[in-house]
């Protein structure tokens, strides 16, 4: 049998959980850093930048967060960032990604709409032509901005909407930002086709997971590592099957969870939830898609067939059609059974 994290780096995966700016790479931040040298706090020496990603909590991981958003300053930014996304992607063997957007951000620090969204539409058509990659967009409503961000996503998703974009979601802080409130903005995005998939649960507790199940029709919940508190609440997903996004090591460098060792995903599996492993915001966290594997291997003491069954449960949660996912799991399967 290959060694577990060789076997790791080659099983096909998909990643549902991946931010935009979040996962620009210390080369990418840093050059962007250089650019703007002088008018940002963001070091522009790429060995600098990880003392910089140490975070004191979760409102200081967003204080840095949009300091890095300050840096795609136009359209050549937004490209280049999401064609290296891309490549990052790739190179861990993911077929397909839903990456989370914020256009938000971007277009009050004044890119226009339609010039941002044909600028990630080029990078992603580019990233299925250069590295055989699949990519699709979930518009992010950032919550700290509140009700005007929302509707300024909403517009920008209906009026523009981009190939890729298949789902509308919720970000940023938990804490101060209920969700009930952005319940009309959820239902308008779903009844023009949308799907539905807020953050809840990440550093609040139950009740936010169930106020997006209830308010926002969630079809997956990003972290929602909370719902392990919740009997009540993990037979109800356990039962739908609804996804969930869960990010190891992002919870602890935000501080949402206290350890890997405190981690809660032993016990989600436990409960038969539908368990996806994601990377959230990697090289912020010092982590990689293919790392987060490797956490889950050891907090759950998986081999392949249990690793494989998570790489599986991901192509299961996505918005891909029928027929792609009935060929990465293809993929998945053959790889186990040659590898594993």
């Amino acid at each position: 049998m290959t060694d577990l994290s060789t076997f790791i780096a080659d099983l096909p995966k998909v990643e549902l959980h991946v931010h935009h700016v979040g996962s620009a790479s210390p080369r990418i931040v840093a050059e962007l850093a250089a650019r703007h040298e002088g008018r940002s706090p963001v070091p522009a020496d790429p060995a600098a930048l990880a003392d910089y990603f140490e975070f004191r909590d979760f409102a200081h991981f967003i204080e840095v967060y949009l300091s890095v958003v300050d840096l795609i300053r136009d359209p050549e930014d937004v490209w280049l960032l999401t064609h290296e996304v891309a490549r990052e992607l790739a190179r861990q063997q993911v077929r397909y990604a839903e990456l989370t957007i914020t256009p938000y951000s971007h277009v009050r620090r004044g890119i226009p709409a339609p010039a941002f969204c044909e600028a990630i539409e080029d990078a992603r058509k580019r990233a299925a032509a250069d590295f055989g990659l699949d990519l699709r967009w979930c518009f992010d409503i950032p919550g700290e901005a509140g009700l005007p961000a929302a509707e300024e996503t909403l517009r920008i998703a209906l009026d523009e909407r981009p190939d890729g974009l298949i789902s509308f979601g919720l970000g940023g802080p938990e804490i101060g930002v209920p969700r009930p409130q952005f319940k009309p903005f959820f239902d308008r995005a779903r009844a023009a086709g949308l799907r539905s998939v807020p953050h809840a649960g990440e550093t609040t507790g139950p009740q936010t997971i169930w106020d997006a199940l209830n308010e926002l029709s969630a079809e997956r919940i990003g972290h929602g590592i909370s719902a392990a508190q919740d009997p009540e609440l993990l037979t109800y997903l356990a039962e739908r099957q609804i996804g969930m996004e869960i990010c190891p090591t992002s919870n602890v460098r935000t501080r949402a969870v206290a350890s890997l060792d405190e981690h809660p995903l032993p016990r989600l599996v436990e409960a038969g939830l539908l368990v996806t492993i994601n990377s959230d915001d990697p090289p912020m966290f010092g982590t990689t898609l293919n790392d987060e594997y490797a956490v889950a291997a050891r907090l759950l003491g998986a081999g392949p067939q249990e690793l494989a069954a998570l790489a599986r449960n991901a192509v299961t949660a996505s918005f891909l059609d029928p027929a792609g996912k009935q060929r990465i799991a293809a993929e998945i399967d053959a790889y186990l059974a040659t590898a594993g």
